[in-house]
């Protein structure tokens, strides 16, 4: 019987996000893929889950590849966590996930943590329609993407470092406006969580004298169209309306 390879979300911060699924599918499969044996090894301590680990990160993840998969093939459940969050959201995942499927191999996800979901919610932005940028290029492509960013009529989402932040601000600032609405949102679910919300402007320049820590969450608002485009916009929901009685 063929065996499965379950993606695993851990906790971005509090430990008590664990899911019951997840520490039963961690238990229960024959090996766990980890980002960083070391960081995941805090966890299953934590949860008295004693299955072997093994690394599977980016650097590796096209070498480690062909062995999980005949594992798996041979009937063996693999899992897979990242350092925290959902594997496959700005971590790896999509690649083992890809060629499972490639290969007929079945996969299950889990549900479960991922730092952009609290951090769009708790923004105060509209969150009905967003974008999910993840890490921005740190130098080929940074303008470009920028550019496509400030132009989308969505709220949308960056992950940074702490260290980048503040250029970061910067160059939204400069690219969609100081005025544009946005947050940025720190250590989601720990202790230290801290919400800051402002005009890009005000932000950039709080923490550009403010150095932060942790891990970063930037959420911000869409380009807002003139009222003639919305109107604009209207009229013609308004004649597809009447075509369709």
């Amino acid at each position: 019987m063929a065996g499965k390879l379950v993606i695993v979300p851990t906790p971005v911060g509090n430990l008590g996000d664990m899911s019951p699924r997840a520490v039963e599918a961690l238990r229960g499969a024959s090996l766990i893929l980890a980002e960083d044996t070391r960081t995941s090894g805090v966890l299953l301590k934590h949860f008295g889950i004693a299955t072997p680990t093994a690394s599977h990160h980016k650097f590796n993840e096209h070498r480690s590849l062909d062995p999980v998969l005949d594992r798996i093939a041979a009937g063996e459940t693999v899992a897979l966590v990242s350092d925290a969050g959902t594997p496959g959201i700005s971590d790896p995942g999509f690649m083992l996930s890809r060629e499972c499927r490639r290969r007929g191999l079945d996969v299950e996800t889990l549900p479960g943590p991922t730092a952009f979901v609290p951090a769009l919610v708790s923004s105060g932005l509209p969150c009905d329609r967003f974008f999910f940028e993840g890490f921005l290029p740190v130098k080929k492509g940074r303008a470009s993407r920028l550019e496509v960013l400030a132009a989308l009529p969505v709220t949308f989402i960056i992950y940074e470092s702490p260290l980048r932040l503040a250029r970061t601000l910067d160059n939204l600032a400069e690219a969609c406006g100081a005025d544009r609405p946005a947050a940025v949102c720190r250590e989601i679910s720990k202790v230290h969580e801290t919400i800051h919300r402002g005009t890009l402007g005000e932000l950039a320049a709080y923490f550009g004298v403010n150095q932060a820590r942790g891990e970063i969450v930037v959420v911000v608002g869409g380009l807002e169209r003139s009222p003639a485009a919305h109107s604009h916009r209207n009229k013609y929901r308004n004649d597809d309306a009447e075509s369709e009685n």
